[in-house]
């Protein structure tokens, strides 16, 4: 079986309602397992000023962003199963969900799975590489909707924070 181990670290002056780690375990279940048996991924959680700071170092943009992917290579005959590291900047996505209507965890979800895409090696700079990932993105994020959907009423309504209403709402409304 797959097994995807979670890093999950938290640079954030407000830790109040961000995403739980088991949500960001499944986000990362939905994604990585089907490319890799086993791997290890670190996903660091900032604020703008960290995320500025990186993405000016190793992007050269002078501004914060939602997601940055940093995959690991291990060196030649060593064989490691850390995948990465993932970056993500709670007011870059806070504010990106408003702007474009989508819900907050909805968001959280998407930097997830198009960060771990990245890091497995898929990119968006040309054209048909855009639109493979795009493809593959949309595909998960319905799967990750329909895994939502399909759980009985009871887990629906309780074992999920916020009851699940996020992806009942329009998981599928960040890819549009």
């Amino acid at each position: 079986m797959s097994q995807v181990i979670l890093d999950l670290q938290l640079a954030c002056e407000d830790e109040s309602g961000l995403p739980t780690e088991s949500q960001f375990q499944g986000w990362l279940d939905a994604v990585i397992p089907q490319f890799q048996e086993e791997s290890e991924v670190t996903i660091r959680l900032v604020d703008d000023a960290e995320s500025h700071e990186l993405n000016l170092t190793y992007r050269g943009k002078d501004k914060s962003t939602n997601v940055l992917s940093f995959p690991f290579e291990a060196p030649p005959g060593i064989e490691m199963p850390l995948l990465g590291d993932l970056i993500i900047c709670r007011q870059v996505v806070e504010k990106e969900a408003q702007e474009q209507g989508k819900p907050l965890e909805a968001h959280w979800a998407h930097m997830v799975v198009h960060g771990s895409l990245h890091l497995l090696g898929y990119d968006h700079i040309e054209d048909d590489e855009a639109e493979e990932m795009e493809s593959l993105e949309t595909e998960i994020m319905l799967a990750l909707a329909m895994r939502i959907r399909t759980l009985p009423r009871r887990l629906q309504n309780s074992s999920l924070p916020d009851g699940g209403a996020c992806a009942l709402s329009g998981l599928h409304s960040c890819l549009s």
